[in-house]
């Protein structure tokens, strides 16, 4: 499988997501540059965090108007996995690919710790690995990461299953309903503010992030081998 890792003037992230997918997934990856125009020689793209564009206007924002998020769309559209960490869920709520918002921790303070998630739907091409309410603990580095939506939205998320993580015990940025990770609608595209790509081996201090990136690497072996 070979994956994008996209990169924007401000990322710094991407390291993390590169060594993550090369080092300890073993599969191909390959920086792709914001004014990139075509994504289709790869099979998964991932968003990373970091400050595009410094996050001036709002974060994401700017990123949005760059050339590659078109690509992007067109990677969703076509059903391929979709990845978006931190600053990288902010862009694909920017870019339409997922609803909602992400607003200032309630505490309006930069929060950067490990914190525990659920895994609320382990029935996504991201979480198939995982048992379902697990709870893993992965790493935050946000100040903006307070999830936000409508009631009508809300009540979509919950109807469609699309929450896949939700904090358990401490809510560290206010976020409604303790979401920390949803896909659309089809279940191809995820954002989450805390750091899978942070959280893959033990020598870093824990490897419970691993599992996401080897779900979407075995959703795509079945769906290729049953294409066949």
């Amino acid at each position: 499988m070979k994956f994008a890792v996209l990169v924007f003037p401000g990322s710094n992230c991407d390291l993390d997501m590169y060594h993550a997918i090369k080092d300890e997934l073993g599969e191909e990856v390959e920086y792709v540059w914001h004014d990139e125009q075509d994504l289709s020689a790869y099979d998964g793209i991932l968003v990373p965090g970091g400050f595009s564009y410094g996050d001036y206007l709002r974060c994401g924002a700017m990123a949005n108007q760059s050339n590659v998020m078109s690509e992007v769309k067109k990677a969703a559209e076509a059903g391929k996995p979709v990845l978006g960490v931190c600053n990288g869920f902010q862009i694909l709520t920017e870019a339409g690919l997922l609803p909602g918002a992400l607003l200032r921790n309630k505490k309006l303070k930069f929060m950067c710790k490990n914190v525990d998630l659920k895994v609320a739907n382990n029935n996504t091409m991201f979480t198939n690995q995982y048992a379902q309410d697990e709870v893993i603990s992965i790493p935050i580095a946000h100040g903006e990461g307070n999830y936000y939506c409508d009631g009508e939205t809300l009540k979509q998320l919950q109807d469609n299953n699309q929450i896949v993580f939700t904090y358990s015990g401490e809510n560290p940025n206010g976020s409604l309903a303790d979401i920390a990770g949803i896909v659309n609608e089809r279940g191809n595209v995820l954002g989450m503010m805390p750091h899978p790509e942070r959280a893959i081996s033990e020598v870093i201090g824990g490897a419970e992030g691993l599992a996401l990136f080897k779900s979407i690497v075995k959703q795509w072996r079945e769906s290729n081998v049953n294409q066949a």
